[in-house]
């Protein structure tokens, strides 16, 4: 309901200090701007799994952590992620080479080259957190079946992300905590929606490897962590320094009518 008192505790942004409002609206802009090359990264990552490179869809969320069930490991990166990394024209003879049993002979004279100018500076064996692709003995065990994201790098993936977003979120609801919406019941949905989010997303990963249709669990719970996040954002710089300070705030402060508690 619009009429439930302020508590006590309560204090608008137009009750805030300058300095603080600044540090908001800079904390905002950063936040927004991460948010969103985060969200160009996830598209470049999942996107074309399948086949198709302008979607997000269901199948690529399967394919990336359960696997595509028949191409290889090395197939399903050359077609999501590091797409980007090779031409078009370098990308197809692998892939072919890949499937038509990664012959050795073919490796030295066509795809050795091509590995040891683009893949090899970060896929040299020193970083444990990628596969390494120099010598045929290491590209051979990426030519393998595709079987998704391994659990361990799921792991690493997970925490980073935990702890990351939980802290994004800590900083947005907490600026977002001044905003004046009602009713109330709803503030508080918006404050928790990206935490229940976060948790059902990643815990997702993982069963989508035994049950493929907890995609869809990824996929929705994405979508309502982007919009939580675009909500308090918009509401909180809105607010900040656009909308009228709201009556019961102005009464309160005016001293016109009795305090609320």
């Amino acid at each position: 309901m619009s009429d439930v008192p302020l508590h006590r505790l309560y204090l608008h942004y137009s009750e805030l200090p300058y300095s603080l409002r600044v540090l908001y609206t800079a904390t905002l802009l950063v936040l927004g701007l991460a948010y969103s090359f985060a969200g160009i990264y996830l598209y470049y990552t999942y996107s074309a799994k399948d086949g198709n490179p302008l979607t997000v869809s269901y199948d690529d969320i399967v394919i990336a952590y359960s696997g595509s069930g028949k191409g290889s490991r090395l197939e399903s990166a050359l077609r999501g992620g590091m797409r980007t990394m090779l031409a078009a024209d370098e990308i197809t003879p692998i892939i072919t080479w890949a499937r038509e049993g990664a012959d050795r002979a073919k490796y030295e004279q066509a795809i050795r080259p091509v590995i040891d100018k683009r893949c090899a500076t970060c896929h040299d064996g020193s970083n444990p957190h990628l596969p390494n692709l120099v010598g045929y003995d290491n590209i051979k065990k990426v030519t393998e079946q595709d079987t998704g994201t391994g659990i361990f790098t799921l792991v690493r993936v997970s925490h980073i992300h935990l702890f990351g977003l939980t802290f994004v979120f800590f900083a947005l609801g907490l600026i977002f905590s001044h905003a004046y919406v009602r009713p109330v019941w709803f503030k508080c949905a918006v404050v928790v929606l990206p935490f229940v989010s976060l948790t059902l997303d990643i815990s997702s990963w993982y069963f989508t490897k035994l049950y493929h249709p907890f995609a869809w669990v990824v996929i929705i719970s994405g979508g309502v962590m982007a919009m939580s996040f675009a909500y308090m954002w918009a509401v909180s710089m809105y607010q900040l320094w656009f909308s009228p300070t709201p009556i019961v705030v102005t009464r309160r402060q005016g001293g016109d009518t009795p305090p609320v508690g």
